[in-house]
């Protein structure tokens, strides 16, 4: 570690500190500019798998930036990088999903985008040329800014194929294919992750609630067992175990981790 990687990481420890005694927008937004690297890093890895702008999945991974800054405890010595990575995720995933193939454009955008698609048509003929975008956007009586989103959500609900090249140049001969990660390495990947997640979620349980899960889920003791080494009733230890899945499904939120908790429950 540089230096200067070192006094920046001094810095933001410091920041978290006094942003979780008293928040305020000013010392949040610091704590934005510190970390907004990691941001990027999932916005670019995001922007190889879809046709988002990388400047607007910039922009919606650091409001989950800020939701991790917001609900992010510094007293239980857990990076904040690591417990901020699945809200980024998160955040952007949400976006996605909302303009995904998966759901259907409002019908009213369906029929514009067709429109749209008559008038290019028509002006390229009456024109002699390709007409400009606002020039279809004037015919259809919308400004250009909606046009454009119209325009976005159509091409989102189009496959991908995996034999296109990711760029238009003619030279390029890498194909999104040959970007596809290994399965099993995206797999360990993501367990990984998600064991980081839940490990950083674990240290930040109240202590008995803590032991209490560790024992039981992760040693595998019986709650009378459980009950026996923390000197309590299998009924408490039953209560502990609610306080603490509950509280792991808050700080993991909105993670894969919280779902398989929640089927714990």
């Amino acid at each position: 570690m540089t230096v200067n990687e070192s006094s920046a990481r001094s810095d933001s420890i410091d920041l978290l500190y006094l942003y979780h005694q008293n928040p305020s927008i000013r010392l949040r937004n610091k704590l934005v500019e510190l970390h907004k690297g990691l941001v990027r890093k999932i916005a670019y890895k995001f922007s190889h798998r879809c046709y988002e702008p990388y400047e607007d999945l910039e922009q919606i991974g650091y409001l989950g930036l800020i939701r991790a800054i917001e609900r992010f405890d510094p007293h239980q010595g857990y990076a904040l990088s690591s417990f901020a990575v699945p809200y980024i995720r998160g955040e952007i995933l949400h976006f996605l999903r909302d303009r995904s193939t998966l759901l259907k454009i409002p019908r009213r955008c369906q029929e514009l985008y067709n429109q749209g698609q008559k008038i290019r048509k028509e002006l390229t003929i009456s024109l002699n040329r390709p007409p400009q975008e606002i020039e279809i956007a004037n015919k259809l009586h919308i400004s250009i800014e909606e046009w454009q989103e119209i325009k976005l959500a159509a091409q989102n609900r189009m496959p991908l194929s995996l034999d296109n090249t990711t760029s238009n140049y003619t030279d390029c001969s890498v194909t999104w294919a040959d970007l596809l990660p290994c399965p099993h390495t995206t797999a360990l990947q993501q367990q990984q992750e998600e064991q980081q997640q839940l490990e950083g979620a674990m240290s930040m349980l109240d202590d008995k609630p803590r032991i209490a899960v560790e024992l039981v889920f992760v040693e595998q003791l019986t709650r009378k067992d459980a009950a026996k080494k923390i000197g309590a009733t299998p009924m408490t230890v039953t209560r502990y175990l609610q306080q603490g899945l509950q509280q792991l499904i808050t700080y993991l939120q909105p993670t894969t981790v919280a779902t398989g908790i929640l089927n714990i429950l």
